[in-house]
C-alpha cells in the first residue's frame, strides 16, 4: 500500500495487490463524497480463507475490518501473523485457541491477539459470524 498526500489535502491509497484506488478525503474538505465515508455491503474484498470459512474485508488507511462467516465445523488452522488482531463474535459459538489457551466463546465475547501469537478457531454447534480488526492492514486480504 502506497499512501500519497496531495496539496489538495486528499489522500489516495493504492493497493499493490489489486491496483485498486481508494479515495479518502480529509474530513475538513468540502469536496468529500459519500463513498469516502460509507461502504455498502456489496463492496469490499471476499475470500475463502479455509474450507468453510469466508471473509469480507474493507480497509481504511491503517486498519482493516473483516466479517468472517463460518460454516458448521469450519476451521481456521493454526497460524500466526505480524498483525495485531481484535475481534468479537456476532453469532454462533467458536472454539478458539490463542497461545495454547483454548476457550469456547459465544455471541458478544471478544478476543485480542498480539502479532506473532499462534491461534486457531473452529465453529462448534453450527455456523458462526465474527468481526475481526487488524492493524496494520493485511495485504493478503485485500
Amino acid at each position: 500500500m502506497i499512501p500519497v498526500t496531495l496539496r489538495s489535502a486528499v489522500v489516495y491509497q493504492e493497493c499493490d495487490s489489486t491496483k485498486d484506488r481508494m479515495r479518502m478525503s480529509d474530513p475538513a474538505t468540502a469536496s468529500a463524497k459519500a463513498e469516502d465515508y460509507f461502504v455498502s455491503s456489496e463492496e469490499g474484498s471476499r475470500h475463502t480463507i479455509f474450507p468453510g470459512v469466508q471473509i469480507q474485508t474493507m480497509a481504511g488507511r491503517q486498519i482493516m475490518l473483516s466479517l468472517v462467516t463460518f460454516e458448521p465445523d469450519g476451521v481456521v488452522l493454526d497460524h500466526a501473523h505480524p498483525h495485531e488482531q481484535v475481534g468479537m463474535l456476532i453469532s454462533g459459538n467458536l472454539e478458539f485457541t490463542i497461545g495454547g489457551i483454548t476457550r469456547t466463546i459465544g455471541p458478544g465475547d471478544k478476543w485480542r491477539i498480539p502479532g506473532g501469537v499462534s491461534h486457531r478457531v473452529r465453529a462448534v454447534n453450527g455456523p458462526a459470524v465474527a468481526l475481526d480488526v487488524f492493524n496494520p492492514i493485511r495485504e493478503d486480504y485485500l
